[in-house]
């Protein structure tokens, strides 16, 4: 009983909430009706000549972005104009330069989950590229490269090139759902820099654990736990709330 409670206090009750609160949000009701226009929030690229990585998300269309994110890529090299990197269900293989770099998603403003600059950037680029590259679930080989739940899908893609180069230092926000699932259908992994492990049934349950993850538990795509990098408490549907 004891352990019924827990769950229900721990996940199921968040995730209700998150569902209350998004159904009184006014959103679009169909893609078509959603704006996928630039929203502003990186900086020029004509104005801004420095590498730069960005790690962005939003929350996704319909009754899913009560709980889910939709995460991608964005990599400038220094003096030339920004690249996106996205996976999504209608493009195959990663679709590249879809839509603008800071695009809305579904009407809804994106995020910056993180970003790293110039000479850093620049060292970086290479590896993120590399790490697009070798994403095991390209939509090629009758593989269809994408499953909206509980993965592979956007999420799983961005989280699978984060842990390739943990040297970003970043993880995808709690609410990235798919973001557990392991490419390839791993159950284990260890980041390349020893300083993550992550354990995960194809991303329905499991656990992270290390410098970068803090301490997460999952379960069937929702995650709570302690961000120790950050500061601040994972909590399912929500995402990181900081308590500075």
């Amino acid at each position: 009983m004891a352990i019924i409670v827990a769950v229900f206090a721990i996940f199921i009750a968040p995730a209700l909430a998150s569902a209350a609160w998004w159904a009184s949000v006014d959103r679009p009701s169909s893609w078509r009706q959603a704006d996928w226009s630039a929203s502003g929030m990186l900086p020029d690229a004509s104005s801004n000549s420095e590498a730069a990585i960005y790690i962005m998300a939003a929350r996704t269309g319909g009754m899913k972005g009560a709980f889910a994110t939709h995460s991608w890529i964005v990599i400038k090299r220094a003096g030339e104009r920004y690249h996106r990197y996205d996976k999504v269900g209608w493009g195959r293989p990663v679709r590249m330069d879809g839509y603008p770099a800071d695009a809305r998603w579904y009407s809804n403003l994106p995020e910056i989950v993180g970003s790293v600059h110039g000479a850093d950037a620049e060292r970086l680029i290479p590896k993120v590229e590399a790490a697009i590259t070798a994403y095991p679930h390209q939509g090629a080989n009758g593989d269809r490269g994408y499953r909206i739940y509980p993965g592979p899908n956007s999420n799983s893609f961005v989280a699978h090139v984060l842990r390739d180069v943990p040297e970003l230092g970043l993880v995808l926000p709690p609410n990235a759902v798919g973001r557990d699932y392991l490419s390839g259908g791993r159950f284990f992994a260890v980041s390349d820099d020893g300083l993550d492990v992550h354990a995960t049934l194809f991303g329905l349950a499991g656990f992270s654990a290390g410098w970068h993850s803090g301490f997460e538990v999952h379960l069937m795509g929702l995650v709570a736990g302690i961000d120790i990098k950050r500061i601040g408490i994972k909590v399912p549907a929500f995402g990181l709330v900081s308590v500075y």
